[in-house]
């Protein structure tokens, strides 16, 4: 009885790594989406605060929305290549480790599984049968909780960064555009806002944290960058500097 209820365990502890994967891919597409609304918006409403012209408006908010995009997405290919550089030399030294010491391998890998909280007994016998079914994704999934079939790519990575900080500069910039001039600003004011909240609140679900404070901090922080740029832009539009 104690032997299966350990088995159990050990299973549910690699679909525990699994899930935790993808949720962090979602979590970082939410974030930069989260990213494209809030930078996005706050070049858009800067050059209201200065302009009512449409051109300059649809002018920044496309620069804004292509540089942030291309910006995060070579940001996230370079942060991800490095981290697949250290997955697959991991990986090259565990494959190593296994040709040159495959009993030493065994007994280290069985000791990881007692670490998690398999009875000695039950932590051998793990290591055995998973040894002989998939010796490298048994020690891979144990002892670095890393599966050699889901190394990062940094060009998929860096894709969906683009496509994630895209989609969310989308909104802004349709929310300044579409409406009457006289209510433009207010109206992304208040679709901004909205927006981040509800990133706000979907990021905290993913992470299993307080979702009304995360969408308080995203909205308050939207709200003082609007703000700010909006404040600027009138400041340069009044002083003559732009118009």
């Amino acid at each position: 009885m104690k032997r299966a209820e350990d088995l159990r365990r050990a299973r549910a502890q690699s679909t525990t790594g699994e899930i935790a994967q993808r949720l962090n891919w979602l979590r970082a597409g939410v974030l930069g989406a989260n990213d494209g609304i809030v930078s996005v918006a706050a070049v858009a409403v800067g050059v209201a605060g200065a302009t009512e012209g449409t051109g300059p408006l649809l002018t920044a908010g496309l620069a804004a929305l292509v540089g942030g995009a291309v910006s995060m997405a070579l940001g996230e290919y370079v942060s991800v290549s490095s981290q697949s550089d250290s997955q697959k030399a991991m990986i090259a030294r565990k494959k190593l480790d296994l040709e040159r010491a495959p009993q030493e391998s065994l007994a280290h890998l069985a000791r990881a599984y007692e670490h998690k909280g398999l009875s000695p007994a039950t932590a051998v016998l793990v290591a055995n049968e998973l040894t002989g079914h998939d010796a490298l994704g048994a020690h891979l999934s144990a002892e670095l909780n890393l599966d050699a079939d889901d190394v990062v790519s940094p060009w998929h990575a860096g894709f969906a960064s683009a496509i994630a900080f895209t989609l969310g500069a989308i909104l802004p910039l349709l929310a300044i555009l579409l409406p009457p001039e006289n209510i433009r600003v207010p109206v992304t004011f208040v679709a901004v806002l909205l927006a981040l909240g509800i990133t706000g609140w979907i990021g905290a679900t993913i992470g299993g944290g307080s979702r009304t404070k995360a969408a308080a901090r995203v909205v308050l922080g939207g709200a003082v960058a609007l703000a700010a740029t909006f404040a600027i832009g009138s400041l340069l539009g009044s002083s003559g500097l732009v118009g």
